[in-house]
């Protein structure tokens, strides 16, 4: 099984472990973002597990070794692929310019920053947008759903969660011959996405009480953002609020 199958098969997994719980398996919690949070706690041991004992060492390792040129120019190679799929999403929510903006950052960048290399279109001036299909739906009123920490793959919801294969199909790496290019560059592109946030989780263990709670609340809140582009009305703000009698 090579290693895209194997994501899809972790996928498949995920959306079969949320089906489970929702069916049943959910357990009583005190916030009512996550009424499954004995389901995503085990699950969050056990990507936490995984990520102290391979990702992070691996991580660390490249940060420290790899030059600073090379990691930008990974982190720039695959951020102009994202760009694309970002443009559709933007159409989709009806941002022509911001659609706009991200089509031309691939053009601008794919020739005159050597296949993305080099972010030539953020020199210019073009603003980059990190649009996905978990927050096209939320445009479109779909809510949320339950808070969902999926195996290997980290903070999710219910509605990101059944995103995730339109954001799979819309990742043009996905489609790189031959296949073990496409294993390599998805590899590379996991450990410098991880390396990024060294210092960020290195930050959460020192300030956070529950690794757990800090991670969901930031999840949720950056996701409400993200959907609202900064500016969440007061409606979704109140409704998303967890009760006074509810709260920790």
């Amino acid at each position: 099984m090579n290693y895209t199958n194997m994501l899809s098969h972790l996928r498949l997994c995920a959306a079969a472990a949320a089906v489970l719980v929702l069916t049943g398996c959910a357990t009583t919690a005190n916030n009512p973002q996550d009424p499954l949070e004995g389901y995503n706690r085990a699950v969050y041991s056990f990507n936490d597990a995984v990520d102290r004992t391979v990702l992070k060492p691996t991580a660390t390792v490249y940060k420290n070794v790899v030059p600073s040129f090379a990691k930008t120019g990974v982190n720039n190679f695959f951020g102009n692929l994202s760009d694309a799929w970002s443009s559709i999403n933007n159409l989709l929510q009806g941002k022509g310019e911001a659609g706009a903006t991200d089509f031309g950052r691939v053009a601008v960048n794919s020739t005159f920053g050597i296949f993305g290399l080099l972010d030539i279109a953020s020199e210019a001036g073009m603003q980059k947008h990190n649009e996905d299909f978990g927050q096209t739906l939320g445009k479109w009123g779909v809510p949320s759903g339950p808070y969902l920490m999926l195996p290997l793959l980290g903070p999710s919801t219910v509605r990101d969660t059944a995103a995730l294969p339109a954001d799979s199909a819309g990742n043009i790496w996905r489609y790189k011959t031959p296949v073990n290019w496409r294993n390599v560059g998805t590899g590379v592109n996991l450990i410098d996405k991880r390396a990024a946030l060294l210092d960020a989780s290195g930050l959460m263990d020192d300030v956070a009480l529950d690794r757990y709670e800090f991670l969901r609340d930031s999840y949720l809140q950056r996701r409400q953002s993200q959907v609202y582009d900064g500016n969440v009305p007061r409606q979704a703000d109140e409704a998303d609020a967890p009760a006074p009698s509810e709260t920790k």
